[in-house]
């Protein structure tokens, strides 16, 4: 039997705003968590990101806000900037009264600005522990009023290394409150945490999920003995082309200088880490929704807030820790019934996690060799000649029709196209395959330039004469 949103306990108001939505029927988290929310349990949820847990935790506090009491009655806590914008975002759509006023904290943004929107009230928080105890201890933010606590991402919180700050905010909370644990594993700091400020809690569990959806081709790239993965990386990158990608790696260092490397040549790329505040982290997740960035090389916690449709490429330049993470990381692509293609790029004594990924996921990743020279050439010939059966179409040919009858008049009309076929060839052709002749001539034309031109006059110094 299918279960609704009404069969779960929710209004009718709060169903048909769902409908309106698009939401026929809950996910399993949430008809398991919804229910036990609605009658007042402490919930403990385990579920991965993906499986609706947000809407789990926010639908039975938004359905039992009072809008008249403008008074913070619920706090979300979250590990990430990302992630609390994400959920605020999330909240404030499943609200079927827009009279109900929810506010995102974080640091990176004044909290005079956060102080003064506290002040002329809102009924629920969603923030990260550090900004949520700065809140307190200035007095802006008050629970005398709170009835929820959730703590969402509970794992990666506590990984984080907000323990402390999570357990002084806890106990701030009034003891006459409803608490909620969600998290995608139930690790040791996270279950005792629960038995400490949780009462009776309920716990719901979804089975995380191992495989991987059909509609992701699972390739893993061998780098050949004696070579590095950033020399592996580039030519994988030009056989792959992907046209939008999140390259994953470990560390924040790993991110900038594999960014710096990409945009040297010539592409077009970004990174994005816990290093970065929050104006920049905004600007460059705008830039990559519109493309205005392609590729994104992030690490695991920070590319917690990145969510771009279309994404064709996950690419996994280091290997996660762990086997859950891996598939967190590809399932950012395939999304929504379309193709999407998982990279891993691994050294021979690599392999054997690879092995562990094929066994937890039950499917065979393909084994691949880094691509030769040659077999790109082919695939940028093959690319090349796709554009060119477009451009043949182009209204904007007849603009050139003139230099080709001057051309022909010289020449036959297969070598000017040929000729113009090459021009083409080597303006797209990466500079790491072009000969040491080839890059050393493309640094040397500027200079011939500025030669030819006189170059730039030198100023003759200033002396001052002798005392």
């Amino acid at each position: 039997m299918t279960l609704s949103f009404a069969d779960l306990g929710l209004s009718d108001p709060q169903t048909q705003h769902l409908e309106e939505l698009g939401f026929k029927e809950p996910t399993p988290i949430q008809a398991q968590a919804i229910p036990h929310m609605l009658a007042g349990h402490d919930v403990v949820g385990l579920a991965q990101t993906g499986t609706g847990k947000t809407a789990a935790f926010s639908l039975p506090i938004l359905e039992q806000i009072n809008i008249n009491k403008r008074a913070v009655q619920a706090l979300v806590l979250t590990p990430t900037r990302e992630l609390a914008m994400q959920v605020c975002q999330a909240v404030q759509t499943l609200r079927h009264s827009p009279q109900l006023h929810v506010l995102p904290v974080y640091g990176g943004q004044s909290i005079e600005r956060q102080l003064s929107q506290l002040r002329r009230g809102v009924h629920m928080v969603v923030g990260t522990p550090g900004r949520i105890l700065d809140l307190l201890n200035r007095g802006g933010l008050k629970f005398d009023q709170l009835s929820w606590m959730v703590l969402d991402e509970a794992d990666e919180m506590l990984n984080m290394g907000f323990i402390q700050d999570v357990e002084n905010i806890l106990s701030h909370a009034p003891a006459e409150r409803q608490t909620a644990f969600f998290s995608a594993t139930m690790e040791p700091t996270v279950r005792e945490l629960a038995a400490k400020f949780l009462q009776s809690p309920v716990t719901v569990k979804v089975k995380a999920q191992n495989t991987a959806p059909k509609r992701i081709s699972q390739l893993a790239y061998v780098v050949p003995p004696g070579w590095s993965k950033p020399r592996a990386l580039m030519p994988i990158l030009e056989m792959e082309d992907p046209e939008s990608a999140i390259i994953f790696v470990r560390t924040r260092r790993t991110a900038a200088e594999l960014t710096r490397q990409l945009q040297f040549a010539g592409h077009s790329v970004d990174e994005y880490h816990g290093d970065l505040n929050q104006a920049q982290r905004e600007r460059l997740l705008l830039r990559f929704k519109q493309g205005q960035v392609k590729w994104v090389v992030a690490t695991d916690i920070a590319a917690r807030g990145i969510h771009v449709d279309n994404l064709t490429h996950v690419i996994n330049y280091e290997l996660p820790d762990n086997l859950d993470s891996y598939v967190h990381r590809i399932g950012r692509t395939g999304r929504a019934g379309q193709e999407g293609r998982a990279v891993s790029i691994v050294h021979p004594l690599e392999k054997y996690q690879v092995r562990q990924i094929e066994q937890h996921l039950k499917q065979e990743l393909t084994f691949c060799k880094v691509p030769t020279r040659a077999e790109i050439a082919a695939r940028s010939l093959e690319k090349l000649q796709t554009q060119m059966k477009e451009a043949v179409t182009s209204e904007r040919l007849a603009s050139f029709l003139p230099i080709v009858s001057q051309l022909t008049e010289t020449y036959d009309p297969h070598t000017v196209a040929a000729a113009a076929l090459q021009m083409a060839y080597d303006q797209t052709r990466p500079t790491w395959m072009r000969s040491d002749k080839e890059q050393y001539m493309a640094k040397e034309e500027p200079r011939r330039q500025r030669n030819r031109r006189g170059g730039p006059r030198r100023r003759r110094r200033m002396e001052t004469p002798a005392s």
